[in-house]
């Protein structure tokens, strides 16, 4: 039953993580706002490369985490992604509502790293 509900998690996660990194790929206008976030955490240069990147790292990676391959690269760049958007809305001063969605899914994708993707994925075993 464990690889079942890490199915289950790796479905409703990636597939949220998908729809909400499409329209950021696809609205390149939006990559320079996006990656200008990363002064949050001491990053203050190619704002349109981060912006790209955090399109990328979301829709990919959500893809990845449903096929489950690649695992603990994609929940550290997800973890990653969702820890500037967490210190993004703490340096606006937003309440605890609106930052606590990517402070747990930060919690998620780390404990993912732990888990692994489960039995029930597209990863290579190990003999």
């Amino acid at each position: 039953m464990r690889d079942l509900g890490l199915l289950v998690i790796r479905l409703g996660l990636g597939v949220s993580m998908m729809i909400h990194g499409y329209p950021k790929l696809l609205n390149t206008e939006k990559w320079e706002w996006l990656g200008s976030q990363m002064v949050h955490v001491g990053v203050n240069f190619a704002p349109e490369v981060f912006g790209f990147l955090a399109a990328f790292s979301e829709f990919f990676g959500g893809l990845f985490l449903v096929l489950g391959v690649l695992f603990v690269p994609v929940n550290l760049l997800l973890f990653t992604t969702m820890f500037v958007a967490f210190t993004y809305h703490l340096n606006q001063g937003d309440a605890y509502s609106q930052t606590s969605h990517s402070l747990e899914l930060m919690i998620v994708f780390l404990g993912l790293c732990f888990t692994g993707p489960g039995k029930l994925s597209l990863r290579k075993r190990r003999s």
